[in-house]
């Protein structure tokens, strides 16, 4: 008999722990997308030779762009630090900066792990010109 209330507490414990693990999941959901996004679906070995050649710059300049127009939708400083104020815009340009450096670090650990991700060609297959569906002509 004690040994199925054992039971019966570790399901329920076990039950718990699911339901807090969805919801930690479901609080963190948008930076989870957001490290799969870089880390799975972004062909870093193509993208790092894209960067060197200037596309760094639109990457700055929307990083900076969307700084300011969540700095405009929400003017608030940040009072996350006990011991200082963050001014608007700057809060902002510091966590867009380390959504890009997440990014950043998505892209060399896949080249430390020696990891891209499969290609997948959108075009659809070329058919064959020498085959019309038929079978063996006699």
């Amino acid at each position: 008999m004690e040994l199925l209330q054992t039971l019966g507490q570790l399901g329920t414990v076990l039950v718990q722990l699911v339901m807090q693990l969805l919801a930690l999941g479901a609080h963190w959901i948008l930076l989870i997308i957001w490290v799969a996004w870089w880390l799975l679906g972004v062909n870093w070995q193509k993208a790092w030779p894209a960067l060197r050649q200037g596309g760094w710059a639109p990457v700055v300049l929307l990083t900076l762009i969307a700084s300011l127009v969540w700095s405009r939708l929400q003017p608030v400083s940040c009072d996350c630090l006990s011991f200082v104020e963050i001014p608007n815009f700057w809060w902002q340009l510091g966590y867009m900066a380390m959504l890009v450096a997440l990014a950043l670090f998505c892209g060399w650990l896949q080249g430390v792990l020696h990891w891209t991700p499969p290609e997948i060609s959108l075009e659809p297959p070329a058919a064959a010109h020498g085959d019309h569906g038929h079978a063996a002509h006699h």
